[in-house]
C-alpha cells in the first residue's frame, strides 16, 4: 500500500497521498487496493476530524494505467476484476469503491487538485466533498477516447454538481478543460494557486469544530439526492440527537467565552 498512497494523520486531519509520482499517480490494480484499503482504515480511525487527498509530483492522478486496456483488448474484460456487475461493497463494486469510499467516509474529505485529473483520476476528485483546484490544472472525462464511459462511480457526483446539457458535452467529447473553467462548470469549489495549503488551512478548520456536528452535517448532505420526506425527518432525527450534547454544550460556552473549544470524539 505504501508504494501507491501514504497516510500521515495529526491533530485529527489526515493526509493522504497518491505516491506512485513517476506514473504521474496513474490507476492500476495495486493503486485500487491501496485506496480501497485507504478508505476501510479510516472509516474506523479514531480522532479523525478531516481527510486532504492529493497526488505527489507533477499531477493529482492521470487516470487509468494504459497497461490495463491491453487486457481488454485480449479479450480479458476488466482483468483481474472479473465481471464490474456484481455488488461488492454496498452499493458498488470494488473499483466505484476507490472513488465512492470517500463519501462513505463520516468525515469531510478535500480533494487537493493540480497538474492533471483524467478519466479515472478524475472521477477519484469527485468522491471528495470538496475540490480544490489550481487554476492550470487539465481536467477530463476522458473515457469516451477509449471506447468506455465513466463507471467509478461518477455519474451520479456528476449528475449533482454540472448541468446536464454541459455534463453531455464534457462525456461525449471528452475535451479537456482547465482549473478555471472547472468552477464555471460547478467541479470546483475553490480555485487556488496551491490547492494543498488551502486545503489544509481547511482541513484543520474543520477539525477545530464540533466532530459531532461535522459527522452528522455530512450524513446529512449525503442524504439530499434522497425522498424529501426522508431528508426532512433525518434533519430532525440529526439535530435532535446533536442538541445538550457535550460537544454541541461545548461549542457554546466555547464561542461565549471566546476561546477554543475542547471536543470529545
Amino acid at each position: 500500500m505504501e508504494d501507491r498512497v501514504s497516510v500521515s494523520i495529526k491533530d485529527g486531519v489526515a493526509d493522504v497521498r497518491l505516491v506512485r509520482a513517476d506514473k504521474m499517480n496513474a490507476l492500476d490494480f495495486a493503486m485500487f487496493d491501496a485506496l480501497t484499503a485507504t478508505c476501510d482504515r479510516l472509516k474506523t480511525e479514531k480522532g479523525l476530524r478531516a481527510v486532504v487527498l492529493s497526488g505527489e509530483g507533477r499531477a493529482f492522478c492521470a487516470g487509468l494505467d494504459t497497461s490495463r486496456f491491453e487486457t481488454m483488448k485480449e479479450g480479458k474484460g476488466s482483468g483481474r476484476l472479473g465481471s464490474l456487475v456484481p455488488r461488492t461493497r454496498g452499493v458498488v463494486n470494488d473499483p466505484q469503491y476507490a472513488v465512492w469510499g470517500w463519501r462513505e467516509l463520516p468525515v469531510p474529505v478535500i480533494a487537493a487538485v493540480h497538474g492533471v485529473a483524467l478519466g479515472g483520476g478524475f472521477q477519484l476528485m469527485l468522491g471528495a466533498d470538496m475540490r480544490f483546484i489550481a487554476p492550470d490544472t487539465k481536467l477530463s472525462i476522458l473515457e469516451i477516447k477509449w471506447g468506455l464511459v465513466p463507471d467509478m462511480a461518477g455519474t451520479p457526483i456528476l449528475a449533482q454538481l454540472v448541468r446536464d446539457d454541459i455534463l453531455r458535452d464534457l462525456t461525449f467529447t471528452g475535451r479537456i478543460f482547465s482549473g478555471k473553467e472547472a468552477r464555471d462548470y460547478g467541479l470546483a469549489t475553490r480555485v487556488c494557486d496551491d490547492p494543498y495549503k488551502e486545503a489544509m488551512t481547511a482541513a484543520r478548520e474543520i477539525a477545530g469544530k464540533s466532530p459531532s456536528a461535522i459527522r452528522a452535517a455530512k450524513r446529512l448532505l449525503n442524504n439530499l439526492g434522497s425522498d424529501p420526506g426522508k431528508a426532512l425527518l433525518a434533519e430532525s432525527y440529526e439535530q435532535q440527537a446533536l442538541m445538550g450534547t457535550p460537544n454541541q454544550t461545548e461549542a457554546v460556552r466555547a464561542n461565549i467565552e471566546k476561546r477554543a473549544p475542547n471536543f470529545i470524539d
